[in-house]
């Protein structure tokens, strides 16, 4: 008796997640990533799950909703959760990972899953049979986007990404700084540069006039209408809002007094641990599309600065994201086709993790279709349900990508006391007990 089999395209988060959670379940899958043949404008190594922008997958705390829906991950056996608690770096009550260490581990844990196939081959289309799940991000190559354009009669959209820089350690002049966590939380793991009020008035004024990086040539068909997601905006872009956006924004000093008078600055620019090695650090909300040159002489006035060397300028590049609330169901399977299924940000779900889980029930659910088994429907009372639910019934209209939050997701059956805190609490127990059952369901009915 033949073995049931999907195929996956793409071996990002979301692609690598699906592959992992269908083979888990006795599938066999045929996963297909074009890299090292050829690599996107973003991409810059040839392994999976490459973290193109930050190396923070944000807030741990479960009362927060990205730290409910690793728990939820982590709950449902998630691989890319699995990487990234064994490839940490210190990030306060963030979660953050040495991002070569982080692809590396799930590279070499897909290419040695027995259950699935790496096929390095640019796909142009679905395989005509069988099922699939497309999870190729927010740069599909061209061939593969003509085919997703005419399955959906043209209804793709787009916003602008960017990515911060990358300062070496050793070139940081450790004299103008000190090492700090926002509110003591965590271990002290920030290097904090702060600013007087000459200071940030100089490098403001320097920053909204620096020259912009025009647009990669597979950018300019969109140059007219610049659309950036607010949670990666351009720092530049923040500033030119108001003279205070940036001081209550990635700038904001509080909670970060000054070890020499226990005062606060006027403003502090954030550096995170990229590596665990320490040599690498980024500047944290300091993603840019000004010039390469202009990135070293603005970002060069931040104290202790003076003399980085850039291991990275930041960069920017478009993110395509489909209409889905019109073309994808709960299970992120496309309506009018029940073999075909998406997930990752080319869905509608904003960040690392989101679209690892958009991986997960997608690729639980590919595979589920590929056994002959029901749907399994997350339910919105769970991060992994409510992002689903959005992505499927969100408004047709004006649909725009969405980050976890516990504003999509459905409310309590009874109000409670004791304010914002207590009710998040209530949320996560909510979410944790019916992801405990949903978790033995799975297992119980891969094993039967």
């Amino acid at each position: 008796m033949s073995v049931p089999s999907i195929h996956v395209i793409g071996a990002g988060l979301a692609g690598c997640e699906a592959a992992y959670q269908a083979a888990s379940m006795g599938v066999k899958v045929f996963l297909h990533e074009m890299k090292p043949q050829k690599k996107t404008p973003a991409h810059r190594t040839d392994l999976f799950a490459e973290l193109c922008c930050s190396n923070s997958l944000r807030s741990e705390i479960p009362e927060n909703a990205v730290g409910l829906l690793k728990k939820e991950l982590a709950a449902m056996g998630s691989l890319i959760m699995e990487a990234a608690f064994h490839t940490r770096v210190p990030a306060g009550s963030s979660l953050a990972v040495d991002r070569d260490k982080f692809s590396r581990y799930i590279t070499e844990r897909i290419k040695n899953h027995p259950a699935i196939t790496v096929l390095e081959e640019e796909c142009s289309s679905p395989p005509k049979d069988g099922v699939t799940v497309i999870a190729t991000g927010p740069l599909t190559s061209e061939p593969l986007s003509k085919y997703i354009s005419d399955l959906v009669g043209g209804e793709k959209l787009h916003f602008f990404d960017a990515a911060a820089p990358i300062v070496d350690a050793s070139t940081i002049d450790m004299s103008k700084v000190f090492v700090a966590s926002r509110y003591g939380k965590g271990e002290a793991c920030y290097i904090n540069c702060p600013m007087d009020r000459e200071q940030y008035d100089a490098f403001y004024c320097a920053l909204i006039s620096a020259e912009e990086a025009p647009l990669k040539e597979f950018d300019r068909e969109s140059q007219q209408e610049l659309t950036v997601f607010e949670g990666c905006m351009p720092i530049e872009v923040m500033a030119k809002r108001g003279y205070g956006t940036l001081l209550y924004g990635p700038m904001k000093p509080v909670g970060l007094p000054l070890p020499q008078t226990g005062k606060e600055a006027y403003a502090i620019l954030q550096l995170r641990q990229e590596n665990l090695e320490k040599t690498m650090y980024n500047l944290v909300g300091f993603q840019t599309h000004l010039t390469f040159p202009a990135q070293k002489r603005v970002f060069r006035m931040i104290p202790g600065l003076e003399n980085a060397e850039f291991l990275r300028y930041g960069v920017m590049h478009r993110n395509t994201f489909l209409n889905s609330p019109k073309i994808l169901d709960e299970t992120y399977c496309v309506k009018n086709s029940e073999n075909l299924y998406f997930a990752g940000q080319i869905t509608g779900v904003e960040g690392y993790i989101e679209s690892a889980g958009s991986g997960m029930v997608a690729g639980i659910n590919a595979a589920r279709k590929a056994l002959g088994m029901t749907k399994l429907v997350f339910e919105p009372i769970c991060e992994l349900g409510a992002m689903a639910h959005y992505v499927s019934h969100g408004a047709i209209g004006d649909f725009q990508p969405m980050n976890a939050n516990f504003g999509i997701i459905a409310p309590l059956e009874k109000k409670i006391k004791g304010g914002k805190q207590a009710r998040n609490c209530a949320y996560v127990l909510r979410s944790l007990s019916y992801i405990e059952n949903v978790s033995k369901k799975v297992k119980e009915e891969s094993q039967a």
